[in-house]
């Protein structure tokens, strides 16, 4: 049986993005929104990896966007179980934004989003065995 910390430090999760022209507002940044469906995937990516269950967002909370990310940059998402309740876990997920060109990198967006592990009638149901 592998313990809480195993799991959480397997599920911690990684996913690199261009931003593109698409993905972006009249500022030449990427748009908010766009931001928080990547900071959701890559949530729910970590909260399933974590329980092996079927979970959902119940909700977010404290959303900070520290610095624009200009079009043209490639994003890493960082999503890492941050607490864990008997039904639910908190993800926090952190924008590192890099240069293409260059080696510079930076945290540019912190957020948190708590997932519900849920049964086929949508009940909540423990995290972990």
């Amino acid at each position: 049986m592998r313990t809480t910390q195993e799991l959480i430090n397997d599920s911690e999760t990684k996913i690199f993005k261009a931003i593109f022209p698409n993905t972006t507002n009249h500022y030449n940044t990427l748009f908010g929104g766009t931001a928080l469906h990547m900071m959701d995937e890559a949530s729910f990516i970590c909260a399933t990896r974590f329980s092996r269950k079927k979970v959902v967002t119940i909700s977010t909370d404290k959303i900070d966007f520290e610095k624009p990310i200009p079009e043209g940059t490639i994003v890493e998402l960082v999503a890492r179980i941050h607490k864990v309740g008997n039904t639910s876990c908190t993800v926090k997920v952190d924008i590192f934004m890099e240069n293409m060109y260059n080696y510079e990198r930076e945290l540019t967006v912190t957020g948190f989003f708590k997932f519900v592990a849920v049964n086929e009638q949508m009940k909540p149901i423990p995290i972990l065995n």
